[in-house]
């Protein structure tokens, strides 16, 4: 019965429809798999046990009826705690908030009940998100289901891990400068960041308003589809959400053939472990052999783009934490508060000419990928380091060192992680594809044919290096 925690979403909700399995059945299922497992891997900062019988309790009651709400009715998911849950509380991993009970449920929430999702409980997450390491001096470090020694990535490292794990089928996670994409990566998983304004942020805690996303998280790159087609759509609450229908359920590709990905070297390989690389390289010849073309291409003014992203971040996350800073101050972690250092030298001047290079750039990377489908490259370029090694004045660049994932936020376009393969030490590698405008449904279908051509989603039913461990 185990087994199913490890199936695709679009799976169980075929044996949630066929009454073979029920919501309340699968819910006990997860929450016993949860209750043996997490102890060792912190994934959750709450379990909503209590909130989630309930809601498979009614939703059994529906299915009975013959009532169906789609595909997600019944299956278990977790929320990354940056985003509130009605009455349930939202610590946005810090002492700072560890009693809100928000009186609202975020839109994405709201949304994932509405269509008879489970929530199953709130992920550990970097403190308010502002980090790539998932390490909580608050609620304890989330651990790399691959190597409990070593980080998840961040911030999302929570929804990642429990998702990996089979302590949920999917996950609600966020991304400013890699937060969703980068644990996906490192825990062997599937992330998405929709296009700037696909998808609602009201009601998650802001890191950075012109860089946030709200994304979805899974096993399968159907099964972030399957989310996404529930989660997105325009809400008047957020001003920087679009009026499109068009929906991301995609018909599946056979071959690659006729694709087009731009590959630009001297960033995408910069930094890069040569094990990362062969696995990235082999990644590219499935690619090729699935009929896509690999071309290269050149982003002129990236290394001035990236800057100007780490301006904008941490000029925006210094402005909403200020009014907190000034109250609670003491509460907050120490990588924070060096953070917080750097935000406040930033001069108005600063942030106005990082968002003018911003507009530039994005004009700029248009052009070169007027003729693409994607760009292609690795989501991590180096594997995850051990827990506790990284010092609070070298923390600020992980996510830079780390991975890839910033190019897509400095543009505002949908990414896409997906699992590649393996180091020699059995640590998961991602691969990125990066779309134009839009392009959301294009990206996941592209990287739904590269997934069925591997093997790699059977690998996390496989791992066993998590389980019984001694916390």
């Amino acid at each position: 019965m185990s087994e199913l925690l490890f199936a695709s979403i679009e799976a169980a909700g075929y044996l949630m429809a066929k009454k073979e399995i029920s919501p309340t059945e699968l819910t006990a299922l997860t929450l016993e798999h949860i209750k043996k497992n997490d102890p060792a891997l912190q994934a959750f900062i709450t379990v909503m046990e209590e909130e989630a019988i309930v809601q498979a309790e009614n939703l059994e009651k529906e299915i009975q009826s013959n009532q169906l709400r789609g595909p997600l009715h019944g299956i278990p998911i977790v929320v990354k705690d940056l985003l509130q849950t009605k009455g349930v509380r939202t610590t946005c991993g810090s002492k700072v908030f560890q009693d809100w009970e928000p009186s609202d449920d975020a839109i994405t929430v709201q949304k994932l009940k509405d269509a008879g999702a489970v929530i199953i409980g709130k992920a550990n997450l970097h403190e308010f998100a502002m980090g790539a390491t998932t390490e909580n001096p608050h609620y304890g470090s989330t651990k790399n289901p691959w190597d409990l020694t070593r980080i998840p990535g961040g911030s999302s490292g929570g929804s990642a891990v429990a998702t990996a794990t089979g302590m949920a089928f999917g996950a609600i996670g966020t991304d400013t400068a890699g937060s969703i994409r980068l644990p996906a990566a490192m825990c062997g998983t599937v992330g998405f960041k929709p296009t700037y304004g696909l998808v609602s942020r009201e009601g998650c805690l802001p890191f950075s308003w012109s860089l946030d996303h709200v994304g979805p998280m899974a096993r399968t790159v159907k099964d972030t589809a399957i989310m996404l087609e529930v989660m997105k759509g325009y809400d008047s609450k957020d001003h920087s959400t679009v009026k499109r229908d068009e929906s991301v359920i995609y018909p599946e590709l056979q071959t690659l053939k006729g694709i087009k990905l731009g590959f630009y070297e001297p960033y995408m390989f910069s930094g890069i472990d040569e094990n990362v690389k062969t696995v990235i390289q082999k990644a590219f010849q499935r690619l090729t052999d699935l009929g896509a073309e690999i071309v290269s291409i050149n982003l002129p003014g990236i290394e001035r783009a990236l800057d100007a992203l780490k301006t904008i971040a941490q000029a925006e996350v210094v402005s909403f934490h200020e009014p907190l800073l000034k109250r609670f101050g003491d509460l907050y972690g120490d990588d924070l508060k060096y953070r917080f250092q750097f935000g406040r030298s930033i001069s108005a001047t600063d942030y106005i000419n990082a968002q003018r290079t911003r507009r530039q750039f994005i004009t700029e990377t248009l052009k070169q990928m007027k003729e693409l489908d994607a760009l292609v490259g690795p989501t991590n370029v180096q594997p995850p380091f051990e827990i506790g090694t990284m010092v609070p004045e070298q923390a600020i660049s992980n996510m830079f060192t780390l991975g890839k994932t910033p190019l897509a936020n400095i543009l505002g376009f949908p990414a896409l992680s997906v699992a590649c393969g393996f180091t020699s030490d059995t640590l998961p590698v991602g691969l990125q594809l990066l779309g134009k405008p839009f392009s959301d449904k294009r990206v996941l279908q592209i990287g739904d044919c590269y997934e069925k051509s591997e093997k790699w989603v059977q690998a996390l039913r496989e791992n066993q290096r998590y389980l019984h461990a001694v916390t």
